[in-house]
């Protein structure tokens, strides 16, 4: 009869008991995963998964900063692209006008009459470079020069930004006149180098924009990745969670059967006193 006629401590029922505590406890774990969707809710859980998910975690929002940086970096570019280009419609129409006024038919009132309009609008190329700015910075006033923008997690992730000054001092066009002929023909001259260097600086422009869709590129494909590492690190696989609670459930109702049977067993000693 072993332990059985032994009713004082019921080893069996405490075996039972400590196997059906060790089974909850592992429901509970699994529950906890379902109800979070992480397999590591602690550091107690899996301390060397949980130290690299942090670090993967940290990396990802790092990451999708960056991206914010090289979005909000394209936007500048854009807003200096679209003040050159306005300035560079300004001087293709300042050249035509000094080129009708180099024209030997064309009277001196008729003079007069371009070189006040070529007056105002170099005065305009002026007003468009004060008011081309982002979040109040000037853009392209000659002040952006080898400024770093921060276009990754690292801290040497930048890239540096230089914006061509194109006011009317810088383009030298600021003394343009075409009221004669003579100073016409000599207009024609520094209009078409002011587009030269304008269009230098809008090429500068486009070769930053072409790096930033390059980065951009590069930045979503790193955080993609570095998040479904860290997502095979620390989240919950649902179906073999669930898997593992019906498991651990029908242990659990066999441990409390088992339990119980423990329980009634020494009942058996009462026959010998019959």
């Amino acid at each position: 009869m072993g332990d059985l006629t032994r009713i004082f401590t019921n080893v069996r029922a405490l075996q039972s008991l400590s196997s059906m505590q060790d089974i909850n406890n592992k429901i509970g774990v699994h529950q906890m995963r379902l109800s979070t969707g992480k397999k590591i809710n602690s550091a107690a859980d899996d301390p060397a998964g949980y130290q690299l998910a942090r670090g993967l975690e940290s990396r990802s929002r790092g990451l999708n900063v960056a991206l914010q940086n090289v979005s909000n970096a394209k936007n500048v570019l854009n807003v200096a692209e679209g003040g050159y280009q306005s300035i560079m419609d300004i001087l293709q129409t300042v050249k035509e006008k000094a080129t009708q006024a180099a024209d030997y038919t064309l009277s001196d009132d008729q003079r007069t009459a371009l070189n006040d309009q070529v007056t105002a609008l170099i005065e305009e190329v002026d007003d468009i470079v004060t008011n081309t700015t982002f979040n109040g910075k000037a853009l392209i006033d000659g002040s952006v020069s080898s400024n770093d923008f921060q276009v990754g997690e690292g801290a040497n992730d930048t890239l540096s930004v230089t914006l061509g000054d194109s006011d009317s001092a810088a383009l030298s066009i600021n003394s343009v006149a075409i009221s004669t002929q003579a100073s016409a023909s000599a207009a024609i001259s520094s209009l078409s180098s002011a587009i030269d260097t304008l269009a230098a600086s809008m090429q500068d422009v486009g070769n930053y924009q072409s790096r930033l869709s390059s980065k951009e590129t590069t930045l979503q494909l790193a955080a993609t990745n570095t998040e479904a590492v860290r997502s095979s690190i620390e989240d919950a696989d649902f179906a073999e969670e669930q898997m593992e609670v019906m498991k651990l459930q029908i242990l659990q109702q066999t441990a409390l059967s088992s339990f119980a049977q423990a329980n009634t067993a020494p009942q058996s000693v009462l026959s010998l006193f019959q």
